[in-house]
Parts: structure tokens; C-alpha cells; sequence
């Protein structure tokens, strides 16, 4: 029995899961992640507040992109997406599509209906 035991750990330490990730990577990410915060933190405190940039879609744009680099970096490394095998990286990225569409189309039927079909007077027609 105590053989049969030692067999099962033996073998699952052999998965070359998380063979990339040393300690040394996970704090290399970790500053990535600390410098692309503190990018927008200066962006907002100092550039946007101090009245060098305008606010616009231009700032925004920056917002979404240093976003969306963050959360590939958590994704990728600290939730080891990365090392998932090809099936299930692009399983798990069209699903996140098709609900990032339903939510983009729920919003905009949304709209749509508060601004055509109005039939209470008591709500508020903004």
C-alpha cells in the first residue's frame, strides 16, 4: 500500500505543468506588473490631474491597453494559463469572446429598449 502511494507522487511530480515557472519569473512578473501600475498611475496623477494630457479617448485607450497587459500577465503566469496545452487556451479564450459579445449586445438592447419603449411615465427618459 505505502509502495502504491510513493508510485502516485512519484509520477505526478514528473508533469512538465509548471516547469517554467520559477521564483525567479514570478517576481520578474510581479515588477512588470508593479511598473505597468504605476505607468497608470502617473498617467492619472500627474499627466492627467496636472493638466498636461486631456482626458479623451486617447487616455482611455492607454487605460484599456496597460488593462489588458496586466491581465494577460496574471492570466498567463499566476493563474498558468500559459502552460495549458493549445486546445484548451483557445477553448478558454472563445468562450471569454462570446461573453464578452453577449455582454455588448445585452448592453445595447438595453439602451435600445430604455429609449424606444418607454410605457411607465414614472421612469425617467435619460
Amino acid at each position: 500500500m505505502a509502495s502504491n502511494h510513493q508510485d502516485n507522487t512519484a509520477g505526478h511530480g514528473d508533469v512538465a505543468h509548471h516547469e517554467g515557472m520559477t521564483k525567479g519569473k514570478i517576481w520578474r512578473v510581479f515588477f512588470y506588473l508593479l511598473a505597468i501600475t504605476a505607468l497608470e498611475f502617473f498617467i492619472a496623477l500627474v499627466l492627467v490631474h496636472g493638466g498636461i494630457i486631456a482626458k479623451g479617448l486617447a487616455v482611455n485607450i492607454v487605460y484599456i491597453v496597460l488593462t489588458l497587459l496586466k491581465a494577460y500577465y496574471i492570466v498567463a503566469y499566476f493563474m498558468h494559463l500559459k502552460f495549458e496545452t493549445f486546445g484548451f487556451i483557445m477553448s478558454t479564450t472563445v468562450v471569454l469572446i462570446f461573453v464578452v459579445y453577449l455582454i455588448v449586445l445585452m448592453l445595447t438592447e438595453g439602451a435600445y429598449m430604455k429609449s424606444h419603449f418607454n410605457p411607465f411615465s414614472f421612469w425617467p427618459s435619460t
